[in-house]
C-alpha cells in the first residue's frame, strides 16, 4: 500500500477503511482555545467535538477549536498540525483490531513563544467563548501541602515580574482578561480537562490567587462574572511512539506527523455552567450534570491511583507497558487490592454507576495489550499525582481508621523509583519539575524514607503522621532490602 500524506487536499483518496470528517471543515469556528494540545486532548474532547459536528444540523454550530501552544517543545506540535491542515489520526486500539479516523476540528495552532501577541488577541477575541486547558496536574501552581496557590514558583515570578512579557497559561490568562475587561467583554469560560478533583474550582481558585497579585480589580471582576466548570475525563492514551507511525503508515495508508493512539473506551462528565454557551455535547455521549464530584472522587480515586500503584512497581521488575505489568500476579493483587480493601470503602455511591463492574472494566483497560500504555508516561510527574491521586484516600482512611497499607507501599515504590535505576541497573527516566531536588533526596535517603517524607509542600500534615510515616518506611526499607519482587510478594501475602 502507497501511503498519502495527510492534508485537506487528500481526504478524498484515503482508503475507505478510515473514517473522514463528515463536515466542510471550511466552516468551522475556532470558539473554543485550547491550551496544550497533547495526546490526551486530541484523543478526548476533540474527538467529541468532531463527533458532535458530524451530526445532521450541527456542521454550522460555530464551534471549533484554535489550538495554542505554550512550551519550547510545543514547536514539534506546531510543525506537525499545520503542516496537516490541523488535522490528524487516532487510532482506537482493542483486542478485535483497529479502527483509525481523521479528526479536523481544529481549525488552527498558536505557537506562543513565536507569537504571543497573536495569542493573546485570539483569547481576547469577542469569538473566543471557551478557554480548555489539558496542562498537567503539576500546571496549576498548587503547594500540595497546604493546598494554596504557590507564589515562589518560577514561572509565577516571572510573570508578576513581567505582566506584559506572559510565558505560563496564567499569566496568558490574566493578559488576555485584562485586555476583554478594558475592551468591555465578559470572560471566556475557563475549563479544566486535567486529572485534578474539583478542577474547575481548583482552578478558579488559583489563578484568582495569582490575579489578585497582578491586579486586585482584575481578580474582583473575574471573580464576580468568570465561570469554571468542573469535568472528569477518562481515556488511556499511550504517548504517541514512532511505532504509531509506522502502524498508521503501514495499515492505512496516511503518512502522519503526529497521530495519537488510544483505548475505545472514552467518558466525559461536565458541569453545566457555561455563560457564554458552550457545544451540545451531551448529543455525542458527554454526560452534562450539575455535580461532578462524585464521578471525580470514583475515577481519580480508582484509576489514577491504581496507575501509579502499577507504574512505579512495574518499572522497578523490568516491565515497559501497563499490559505486561498487569500479567504479574503480584502487581495485579497489588491493584485489585488496592481498589477493594482500601479505596472503595472512601467512596459513595454514583448514581449510574455499578462500582463492581467499574473495577472490574479498569482491570480490563489497563491489561488491554494493543493500547501499549507506557509505564513512564503513568510515572510522568509523581510529585503532582502522588497528592492528588493517593494521598487523599490516606487522608480519609486515617480519618476513618480505614488500612493504608497498599496506599503507602504505592508512595513507597515511588520513593524507590525516584532513586533512578531499578535492581538490574537499567534507567528509570525521571520526568518531573522537581526532579533534581527529588533525586538528591532519594540518593541521600537510600533505603530511609524520613528525607523524602520530609516534603511538606507535597505530604503537608501527612509528614508528621506516625501511621503513614511508618507505614511508608516500612515498605521502602522492605523494597531496598528485599527487593521489588519480595517485598511485592510480601505485601500482597
Amino acid at each position: 500500500m502507497s501511503a498519502i500524506e495527510l492534508k485537506q487536499a487528500n481526504l478524498a483518496n484515503l482508503p475507505g477503511n478510515v473514517t473522514v470528517p463528515a463536515y466542510a471543515r471550511e466552516t468551522l469556528v475556532p470558539s473554543i482555545v485550547h491550551i496544550g494540545v497533547g495526546g490526551f486532548f486530541r484523543a478526548h474532547q476533540a474527538v467529541y467535538l468532531d463527533d458532535l459536528l458530524a451530526l445532521p444540523g450541527q456542521e454550522h454550530a460555530q464551534w471549533g477549536y484554535c489550538g495554542v501552544g505554550l512550551l519550547a517543545h510545543d514547536a514539534a506540535m506546531r510543525d506537525a498540525m499545520r503542516a496537516q491542515d490541523g488535522m490528524y489520526t487516532v487510532v482506537e486500539r482493542s483486542a478485535a483490531g483497529d479502527t483509525a479516523r481523521i479528526i479536523g476540528c481544529i481549525g488552527d495552532y498558536l505557537y506562543a513563544p513565536d507569537e504571543p501577541q497573536a495569542v493573546l488577541e485570539k483569547l481576547a477575541d469577542p469569538g473566543t467563548r471557551i478557554v480548555a486547558l489539558t496542562i498537567t496536574e503539576g500546571g496549576y501552581y498548587v503547594n500540595q501541602g497546604t493546598g494554596e496557590f504557590d507564589a515562589q514558583h518560577p514561572d509565577i515570578v516571572h510573570e508578576l515580574a513581567h505582566p506584559e512579557s506572559p510565558r505560563c497559561s496564567f499569566g496568558y490568562l490574566a493578559a488576555a482578561l485584562a485586555l476583554r475587561r478594558e475592551r468591555g467583554l465578559a470572560p471566556f469560560t475557563i475549563m479544566s480537562c486535567d486529572n485534578l478533583q474539583n478542577n474547575g474550582d481548583v482552578t478558579r481558585k488559583m489563578l484568582l490567587a495569582f490575579v489578585a497579585l497582578r491586579d486586585a480589580d482584575l481578580a474582583r471582576w473575574l471573580a464576580s462574572y468568570g465561570s469554571f466548570p468542573n469535568s472528569m475525563v477518562d481515556r488511556i492514551t499511550p504517548a504517541t511512539t514512532d511505532e504509531h507511525r509506522a502502524l498508521v503508515r503501514d495499515s492505512f495508508g496516511i503518512i502522519d506527523a503526529w497521530p495519537v493512539v488510544c483505548e475505545p473506551f472514552r467518558q466525559w462528565v461536565i458541569e453545566d455552567e457555561f455563560p457564554q454557551g458552550r457545544p451540545a455535547w451531551e448529543k455525542v455521549g458527554a454526560q452534562m450534570t450539575h455535580d461532578v464530584l462524585p464521578y471525580e472522587k470514583m475515577k481519580l480515586r480508582l484509576l489514577n491511583a491504581s496507575h501509579q500503584a502499577l507504574c512505579y512497581i512495574g518499572m522497578q521488575l523490568g516491565y515497559t507497558f501497563a499490559h505486561e505489568a498487569m500479567l504479574d500476579p503480584g502487581i495485579r493483587a497489588l491493584v485489585r487490592r488496592m481498589m477493594d480493601d482500601e479505596v472503595t470503602p472512601l467512596l459513595d455511591e454514583v448514581e449510574g454507576i455499578d462500582l463492581a463492574r467499574y473495577k472490574d472494566t479498569l482491570i480490563e483497560r489497563f491489561s488491554n495489550p494493543a493500547v501499549r500504555d507506557q509505564l513512564a508516561r503513568i510515572g510522568t510527574e509523581g510529585s503532582a499525582r502522588i497528592p492528588k491521586f493517593v494521598l487523599p484516600s490516606v487522608r480519609e482512611a486515617l480519618a476513618r481508621g480505614g488500612a493504608i497499607e497498599l496506599l503507602a507501599f504505592t508512595v513507597a515504590c515511588w520513593f524507590r523509583y525516584l532513586e533512578g535505576h531499578d535492581e538490574t541497573g537499567r534507567e528509570m527516566p525521571l520526568n518531573d519539575p522537581y526532579a533534581a531536588r527529588l533525586r538528591a533526596l532519594a540518593l541521600q535517603g537510600g533505603a530511609d524514607a524520613a528525607a523524602l517524607l520530609s516534603l511538606r509542600e507535597l505530604f503537608g500534615e501527612l509528614s508528621d503522621t506516625a501511621a503513614f510515616t511508618q507505614a511508608v518506611s516500612d515498605a521502602l526499607a522492605s523494597l531496598y532490602g528485599l527487593g521489588a519482587r519480595a517485598a511485592l510478594e510480601q505485601i500482597v501475602a
